[in-house]
């Protein structure tokens, strides 16, 4: 083969090997000996091989697991409770150099965060006010991520576990509360049967 032909060869492949493909729901970053360059849009990209690398971030929303967390409520309830984040990259460029591994942090922000709210909160309310727990732990988690250029959409009290004994407790407390309510139905219309024996009473006198 020819040498002119195995360079023009070579420069076909060099020049393939540099075509990149970004599509519209992720940004990617241009790093050029190691060094950030620009952040390229959407589309079809070409870098210089060898000399210049990307760093391709997904910015559509994504979703994190806070896994099960050991939490004590304030009145000493001892409880599992776990959740999930929806969260998306506002910022590409903050996200890759201002924080290693933004998941992993994001994780572990959340876990930190939901322990912290719940474990100074009563049960019931942890129990009758997931919304509000939930937006109290995204408040804590985007004080921090802001700073990477990361948007914290939402956070989502999924699951609470209870001990066993706090489970048979909670159920014969509201069998209780259904035996209380059914016996002051049961007195109202004994009552209003009463009221009208009477009533007829009179009438027949």
């Amino acid at each position: 083969m020819a040498p002119s032909l195995i360079f023009i060869v070579f420069i076909i492949l060099f020049f393939l090997s540099g075509i990149k493909i970004i599509y519209e729901y992720k940004r990617a970053l241009k790093f050029r000996f190691g060094k950030y360059i620009k952040t390229l849009k959407p589309g079809l990209r070409w870098i210089i091989p060898v000399i210049e690398t990307i760093q391709v971030v997904d910015i559509r929303v994504i979703t994190i697991n806070i896994d099960s967390q050991e939490v004590m409520t304030e009145d000493n309830v001892p409880c599992s409770i776990d959740g999930v984040v929806f969260f998306r990259i506002s910022n590409p460029e903050k996200a890759v150099l201002e924080v290693e591994e933004y998941r992993f942090a994001i994780t572990q922000l959340s876990q930190a965060a939901l322990r912290d709210v719940c474990g100074k909160v009563e049960l019931d309310t942890i129990l009758s006010k997931r919304e509000e727990m939930g937006k109290n732990i995204k408040a804590i988690v985007e004080l921090e991520t802001m700073e990477w250029g990361i948007e914290i959409r939402d956070v989502k009290i999924k699951d609470i576990q209870l001990p066993e004994n706090m489970k048979r407790m909670m159920a014969n407390q509201a069998e209780a509360e259904r035996s209380r309510r059914a016996r002051i139905i049961l007195a109202l219309a004994e009552e209003q049967a009463a009221g009208k024996l009477l009533e007829a009473g009179k009438l027949i006198d």
